[in-house]
């Protein structure tokens, strides 16, 4: 009889289905046989919890006969599999009970972590960060900030745009604004932004440049143009490649890698914890023998 798993999933109206559609209703709820497959037997009882609640019979039996059909695939291969290879059962066993501590385990530290870990990290913590591991913040690509538009070359006053554009800061963003939400294609006007160069070109003429490193040492404002689009980029600011990645760019990772670092403190703290109670409770002991 195939193990009750916790994957497996069958209520109400799919043992209902399944007891009307294949079996003989006399039949003891235990005994009920879905499928074989080998020498190995599918019971109705192992399809309990298969449906979440609120689901229509139709879809109930839809899930019981798609865990059905995996069922029989799954144990046709590993019947093939026992008759074409040698199985060491002892250390199949061996791994099966490693896999099932280990996702005990895992569970359990999930729980106690997420009941304990602090993901508030304060602007102190990610700048200390930041400066103590800067050698690890070293960009590996060209980042900028910028504007960057991509219109028809059909819309009205290009112009005006271009005009607009090439002289940021000292004109309205918001006619900007307004003419990208009306016109443009595309559009990147967060000015307090840092993006991956690479990345904003990738379908703009400027995509085929030799030098990147040095269009952007030499240029504050680009237009280009395609057969369709006409592409406007204003360049406030820019770091190459190679550089110290500036804090705004890297800060939810850093703010990431810190949580990350608690949750690895918590878990050493809950296996001291754990370590220390069997000690002074004598709940294990080592013989030398």
């Amino acid at each position: 009889m195939v193990k009750k798993s916790a994957l497996i999933l069958a209520l109400g109206s799919v043992v209902t289905f399944f007891q009307c559609q294949y079996l003989n209703p006399q039949e003891s709820r235990s005994q009920i046989i879905i499928a074989r497959a080998g020498e190995e037997y599918l019971y109705l009882e192992d399809l309990e919890g298969l449906t979440p609640k609120n689901i229509s019979e139709g879809d109930s039996a839809k899930l019981a006969e798609k865990y059905r059909d995996n069922w029989i695939k799954k144990q046709l291969i590993v019947d093939k599999a026992r008759s074409e290879i040698a199985i060491n059962e002892a250390e199949l066993e061996r791994k099966v009970l490693d896999y099932e501590y280990a996702l005990i385990s895992h569970e359990f530290e999930k729980l106690y972590i997420n009941s304990h870990l602090d993901t508030q990290v304060s602007t102190d913590e990610i700048e200390t960060y930041y400066k103590q591991k800067s050698d690890n913040f070293i960009l590996k690509q060209n980042i900028v900030k910028c504007l960057f538009v991509q219109v028809p070359k059909t819309a009205p006053e290009l112009k005006q745009l271009r005009r607009n554009i090439r002289n940021y800061p000292n004109t309205n963003k918001d006619d900007i604004k307004d003419y990208t939400y009306q016109y443009a294609i595309k559009s990147f006007l967060d000015d307090s932004l840092w993006v991956n160069f690479d990345e904003l070109i990738v379908s703009t003429p400027l995509k085929e440049l030799d030098n990147r490193i040095r269009f952007l040492q030499q240029t504050t404002f680009s237009e280009t143009s395609d057969e369709n689009y006409s592409y406007y980029l204003k360049i406030l600011e820019y770091k190459i490649s190679d550089q110290l990645s500036p804090l705004e760019f890297i800060r939810e990772d850093i703010e990431n890698i810190i949580i990350n670092k608690r949750k690895l403190a918590l878990k050493k703290e809950l296996e001291k914890a754990i370590y220390d109670e069997a000690i002074s409770k004598n709940s294990f002991e080592i013989f030398n023998n």
